[in-house]
């Protein structure tokens, strides 16, 4: 049989997967904030174009290429793990450019690079055979009950971080819901293909 997993966006951390992962991402660029700082004050006061200015706009490049090569590498590796226990994958829609013009998530959204780990997602499923289902983004995977479909239009609030449906009485832990519920349409989506 088929092995589906969903994944439900999250700004803070990557991905929830319908089976309860958290990807922790450990924020690299948040990490490096405090010394691109320093490096980046240094340099300012520099005279532009002297030789002291050129070894240090190459010290902030560094810094810069060493975050961009971390996260490549913690992508990759939670990217070839999924590849390698499921068959197909199913991800939202979204606009990651509105979102990291957001005020409150611009800066996690930027510092994950989502958009890049799908990218990585899709051709590393596609050289396996397996797929990345896209669903809908107006698709309300965090309203809808996993368990028997009840619609909760609380749960727009984004602080809710949990819930308890009024229909059946299950428990919901936010985002492993919504990874469930995506699950659940890329299966209802295939088996339209």
């Amino acid at each position: 049989p088929v092995k589906p997993v969903g994944l439900d966006y999250a700004s803070h951390g990557l991905y929830v997967s319908s089976d309860g992962e958290h990807a922790e991402y450990p924020g690299y660029y948040r990490k490096m904030q405090d010394k691109l700082a320093r490096e980046q004050c240094r340099l300012s006061h520099m005279v532009k174009g002297s030789a002291n200015w050129h070894k240090q706009c190459k010290r902030v490049a560094r810094l810069y290429e060493k975050t961009a090569n971390q996260r490549r590498d913690y992508q990759h590796k939670k990217a070839d793990r999924i590849v390698a226990l499921y068959d197909m994958v199913g991800v939202e829609a979204l606009s990651m450019k509105n979102m990291s013009q957001s005020l409150t998530l611009g800066k996690s959204t930027m510092d994950n690079g989502y958009g890049m780990f799908r990218t990585m997602l899709a051709y590393k499923l596609e050289r396996q055979g397996k797929q990345l289902v896209t669903v809908d983004r107006f698709y309300p995977s965090s309203q809808l009950c996993s368990d028997c479909g009840y619609r909760n239009k609380d749960t727009k609030d984004l602080h809710i971080r949990e819930w308890t449906c009024p229909d059946c009485g299950v428990w919901h832990d936010r985002d492993v819901n919504a990874a469930t519920n995506i699950m659940h349409e890329t299966r209802r989506l295939m088996q339209e293909r």
